[in-house]
C-alpha cells in the first residue's frame, strides 16, 4: 500500500495525514473484496524496515493502528472477517499487541474473508523465524536434518495454513517486492500500478483483477501442458 506520503506532499497535507487517507481506502478495499467473497487479503501496513523513519512518523503510525483497530473491528466482525496479524509483535506498542491480539480472539470463528495485516513484518524476518524454529526441534530432538523440505518450511512461515498470494499488487509507481512475503510469492503475478496507495480505490482493484483474470499461470509448465492440461 505505497504513496501514503507522496499523496499527502501534493495535498499539501502532513505525511501522517497520508496515512488515514489510507485507511480510508483500506476500508474500501475490504469491503469490496468480501463482497466478492475473495478468501485472504493480506495488507501491509508496516514493514520490518519502516522503523527506521522519523519517530515522529512511527509513532503516529502506531497510534492510528490502535485508533483504526478500536474502530473497525466490530464492524469486522459483523461482517464476517476473521483477523489475523503477521510480524515481529515484541516491539510493538503494548496497546497495540493488546488491540491485536483481542481482534485475532473475536474474529477467531469467522468463516468470511481472511484478513491479513502485516506489521512490522519482513520476508527476511519471516524466513529466519521459521528457520530458527525448525533448528529448535532439530536441537530438541524432535526433527531430523534429513526431514526439512519445502513442505515442512512452509508451515513455519507468517501465513502457515493459508494458501499462496494468486496476486500482489503493488501501488504508488515502485516496481519492487520490498522484503514482502518472499517465500509465499514466488508463483505471484504481480500488477504495478502508478496511483498512490490513497487514491487506490474499488475501480482500481478491478482493473487489477481484470489483468489477473488474462494471466495464464503455469507453474512452471508450458502454455502446450497448460492446453493439454485443461482438454
Amino acid at each position: 500500500m505505497d504513496g501514503n506520503g507522496r499523496w499527502a506532499r501534493q495535498h499539501g497535507r502532513n505525511r501522517l495525514a497520508g496515512h488515514r487517507a489510507g485507511v480510508r481506502t483500506a476500508r474500501e478495499v475490504v469491503e469490496y473484496c468480501g463482497k466478492q467473497e475473495i478468501e485472504v487479503l493480506t495488507l501491509f501496513a508496516f514493514s520490518s524496515e519502516n522503523w527506521s523513519r522519523p519517530a515522529e512518523e512511527v509513532n503516529g503510525l502506531m497510534r492510528l493502528f490502535v485508533e483504526a483497530l478500536q474502530r473497525e473491528v466490530r464492524a469486522l466482525d459483523d461482517n464476517g472477517v476473521r483477523l489475523r496479524f503477521i510480524g515481529e509483535r515484541r516491539n510493538l506498542p503494548t496497546m497495540l499487541q493488546k488491540r491485536m491480539a483481542d481482534a485475532e480472539a473475536l474474529t477467531s470463528s469467522n468463516t468470511g474473508l481472511t484478513l491479513v495485516l502485516a506489521l512490522a513484518y519482513g520476508g527476511h524476518w519471516d524466513i529466519v523465524e521459521a528457520v530458527r524454529s525448525i533448528a529448535e526441534r532439530v536441537q530438541a530432538g524432535e526433527l531430523s536434518p534429513e526431514n526439512i523440505d519445502e513442505v515442512l518450511l512452509e508451515q513455519h512461515i507468517a501465513l502457515a495454513g493459508l494458501p499462496a498470494p494468486d496476486l500482489l499488487i503493488r501501488t504508488g509507481g515502485e516496481k519492487r517486492i520490498s522484503n514482502f512475503l518472499l517465500w509465499n510469492i514466488a508463483y505471484s503475478e504481480i500488477y504495478f500500478s502508478d496511483t498512490l496507495w490513497p487514491d487506490f480505490g474499488v475501480d482500481c482493484v478491478e482493473e487489477a483483477l481484470q489483468f489477473f483474470s488474462q494471466r495464464q499461470r503455469r507453474f512452471g509448465l508450458t502454455s502446450g501442458q497448460i492446453g493439454a492440461t485443461g482438454d
